[in-house]
């Protein structure tokens, strides 16, 4: 019989925030579970696709989509931990109402409904009560506490006869991670949203904070744009950790250099000190002008083989697990839990 678990496992590894959204983060979460003391993923709320979208739109609650993803990669490799993980990743089908809806989502709104008339508390709460029923290996907490948007200007790929190039305004995440053109910039409405108390306590607490891989303007930049959270990351006493993205996305990083992200990333917190960043070496086609760009921002460059077999362009959680272990886990590894 398959029992409830009572706590989870602690690792004698450090205190690591992971900062992101969507299957970039949910792949750092799944690597880090098996490496940090106490892990606490922060989780970017600016989703306006899909089942999230539409819960946002109908009730005007947070996008619960990336959330529910970080909690789902933080659940146990035991029978308990995949079949929770299943359940809040299975959508429905078969067209009405709850088509396409995932099931985690609705769990994730139903307790912040029933907890919201116990004070405002609420988001916090809602997602501590998740992550115990599924014995989750870690904390998962909202960027901010309020939905936000993305907007980002964007340039044309065509140019007009006297050269000049076309430049727009797209509104909304999804649009913005699908976008055909340039992302010249990008920025948040509300431009100041607050954050959860709780986010900056384990900023400020934390060993490590580690950013990306992701999709860089709509769910790694965004933590950099709300100011409580760029100023916690920026004096925090932890080393920052970057992981490097395998592959330009499609859409708002198209032709994307290695370098280009941390340029990016370097642009939109100058102030910002890196200690480390990890690469895969099949994604490296520039390795000096990788390694001299990171040293410029402080940084030690890791280069080593992080991706999942098959050719698709994703992390592997153990492979990654084991470059954490050896950067910033200090040699320790957990077994997968």
């Amino acid at each position: 019989m398959t029992t409830r678990p009572h706590s989870p496992v602690t690792l004698a590894g450090p205190k690591v925030v992971a900062l992101g959204g969507g299957h970039g983060l949910a792949a750092s979460l799944a690597a880090l579970r098996r490496v940090a003391g106490r892990l606490t993923a922060v989780v970017t709320v600016a989703d306006d696709g899909g089942s999230s979208g539409r819960l946002r739109r109908e009730l005007g609650v947070l996008p619960p989509g990336d959330l529910r993803m970080a909690l789902a990669a933080l659940c146990g490799d035991d029978d308990w931990g995949r079949t929770w993980a299943q359940v809040l990743q299975h959508r429905f089908s078969g067209g009405g109402e709850l088509h396409n809806h995932a099931a985690g989502n609705l769990l994730i709104v139903a307790l912040w409904d029933l907890l919201g008339e116990r004070g405002s508390d609420y988001l916090v709460e809602g997602l501590d009560w998740v992550a115990r029923l599924l014995g989750a290996q870690g904390r998962v907490l909202p960027m901010a506490s309020v939905p936000m948007n993305i907007e980002a200007l964007v340039g044309s790929t065509r140019r007009s006869a006297n050269g000049a190039r076309e430049i727009r305004t797209v509104s909304g995440q999804h649009s913005v991670a699908t976008v055909e053109g340039d992302v010249i910039a990008v920025s948040l409405s509300p431009p100041d949203p607050p954050s959860c108390p709780e986010t900056l306590a384990a900023i400020e607490d934390a060993e490590w904070v580690v950013l990306g891989p992701g999709s860089w303007f709509s769910s790694v930049i965004p933590h950099l744009l709300v100011p409580e959270l760029r100023d916690a990351i920026a004096s925090t006493s932890a080393r920052r950790a970057v992981t490097l993205n395998l592959t330009p996305e499609g859409g708002e990083t198209t032709n994307f250099t290695p370098e280009m992200h941390l340029e990016v990333l370097g642009a939109y917190a100058p102030e910002l000190d890196i200690d480390l960043v990890i690469a895969d070496k099949g994604s490296v086609p520039d390795e000096p002008t990788l390694r001299r760009i990171a040293g410029e921002m402080g940084a030690e460059l890791v280069v080593a083989d992080v991706v999942a077999p098959g050719g698709s362009p994703r992390h592997d959680p153990e492979l990654l697990g084991r470059t954490f272990a050896q950067t910033l886990g200090r040699g320790r590894i957990g077994p997968w839990r």
